[in-house]
């Protein structure tokens, strides 16, 4: 039997273990998104207590909190913090086969020097062994990314944000981690949402400019999309239902608009065509700068409206949508590509059956302008355990070009998700090794360690650019 959690965590070969311990390991890590407040970087945060760092963002925990039978006051409510960390740790001991269960205990090890079994039992110890160390000056926020070998980190900002806290960060010579913003327009191409007019005006004070039609609308989003290049942005993402492709006329476009500034809601098909517009505009205009668009879909959000209401957006109530038409995809990338205005993409699905279905698509678009110029994303937020991962380097692998692939990101608000990373490349390897000892690829370690390497770091920085 395998000793829990021990140096072989997950590597179940030699050559995995070779791989992992001799080049994943050793690997700095690019995250190239995630939802880290840039502020708390540049004020160099402490927590004062575990629970700070681990319980007050974090929806993934509050889901298996809820699932434990925890009431919410333990959760999201007003206990205190020693409360919500016993109550998840009552919930986490029967937590088997869940990445939680494995990422807060490589936490524990790698931030904290613990390497024993958090459970009711060890509470107590490791609430005042962690929150000893959190007091410590290597514990604060910088640190924390220091210490986890980060060399860029991509935070997700709003077009209308100031990005005050990045150009702090970047006068700031003193911390050698570079802090991007990345472009994320969903609140202005979305104009169902209740609260789209008053996104507009904010939109307006950030670009210096009226938005009185679509044509306004795109040109203010250029010109915040030129500030963002300012600041060093160089990657885009977007959050969609499923990716569309209803094409309307110009006039079509600018009569729902119109209809919008009125106050009347778009009718889901005229929501989709509008969309369409923006993101075939918006995609000409990162393939003009240079940017990735990042493409995250097959999410049905806020489903309990009771808990969206008293708790508010990312509260733990999101779900997989199967409404993910790859036909529409396919009519996406292909608008674009059609005029040689596709730019480098990263398409991701919280749908797990769609796998194979990106993987046929994306390979029609690919071409001399670099590796994977389109990449199938890494396995995302319900995917991202061991299965998920699993399943979708296999499917990598077997539909394209694994070698070409830019590896893992946090998509996490924590400082210490980082872990996730290591979780990413132990699983990679364990892959790649059975391949090599079941003979169905070359024991060249040269060969080998070059495309572990590549996937943990190399082939990112390429295919960004930073």
């Amino acid at each position: 039997m395998q000793t829990f959690m021990d140096e072989n965590f997950l590597l179940e070969t030699q050559t995995a273990r070779k791989l992992y311990h001799d080049h994943a390991a050793k690997m700095p890590i690019l995250d190239y998104h995630c939802h880290i407040n840039p502020q708390e970087i540049y004020e160099d945060r402490h927590f004062d207590t575990i629970t700070g760092l681990w319980l007050k963002a974090d929806h993934y925990k509050w889901r298996l909190m809820r699932w434990a039978g925890i009431e919410e006051r333990y959760i999201t409510g007003d206990a205190s913090d020693k409360e919500k960390f016993l109550k998840w740790t009552e919930a986490l001991e029967g937590a088997i086969g869940n990445p939680l269960y494995h990422w807060c205990h490589l936490e524990l090890q790698r931030y904290f020097g613990y390497h024993g079994v958090l459970n009711e039992r060890t509470a107590e110890e490791v609430w005042n062994l962690c929150n000893e160390k959190l007091q410590q000056e290597g514990f604060s926020v910088r640190n924390l990314i220091r210490k986890s070998n980060v060399t860029l980190l991509c935070t997700t900002d709003d077009p209308a944000d100031s990005l005050e806290w990045h150009r702090k960060l970047a006068e700031d010579k003193s911390f050698e981690v570079k802090v991007l913003p990345a472009w994320r327009p969903d609140k202005a191409i979305t104009p169902s949402k209740a609260d789209y007019k008053e996104y507009l005006s904010r939109l307006e004070e950030a670009a210096g400019m009226k938005i009185n039609s679509f044509h306004d609308l795109l040109a203010a989003l250029c010109r915040r999309m030129d500030y963002f290049a300012s600041m060093g942005c160089r990657v885009s993402d977007h959050g969609l239902p499923y990716v569309m492709y209803a094409p309307a006329c110009e006039q079509e476009i600018e009569r729902i608009f119109k209809e919008r500034l009125k106050g009347n809601l778009p009718s889901p098909k005229e929501e989709a065509q509008f969309m369409t517009a923006c993101m075939i505009a918006l995609g000409r205009e990162y393939h003009r700068r240079n940017w990735v668009m990042q493409l995250h879909y097959g999410v049905k959000r806020d489903n309990n409206k009771r808990l969206f209401g008293a708790v508010g957006a990312d509260a733990g109530v999101d779900c997989i949508d199967n409404y993910t038409p790859s036909a529409q995809l396919a009519d996406f990338l292909n608008a674009l590509d059609i005029t040689k205005q596709l730019p480098k993409t990263i398409v991701y699905s919280l749908n797990p059956i769609d796998n194979a279905a990106i993987g046929s698509v994306i390979g029609c678009f690919q071409e001399g302008v670099c590796a994977g110029k389109v990449q199938h994303g890494s396995a995302w937020w319900f995917n991202d355990h061991k299965i998920g991962m699993e399943e979708q380097i296999k499917n990598l692998a077997a539909a394209g070009l694994l070698g070409s692939f830019v590896g893992m990101l946090t998509d996490s608000r924590s400082f210490l998700s980082y872990v996730r990373h290591e979780y990413f490349r132990r699983i990679l390897c364990n892959v790649i090794g059975g391949y090599v000892e079941n003979g169905e690829y070359p024991d060249d370690e040269e060969m080998l360690g070059r495309i572990v390497e590549g996937i943990c770091y190399h082939n990112a920085v390429r295919y960004f650019g930073f």
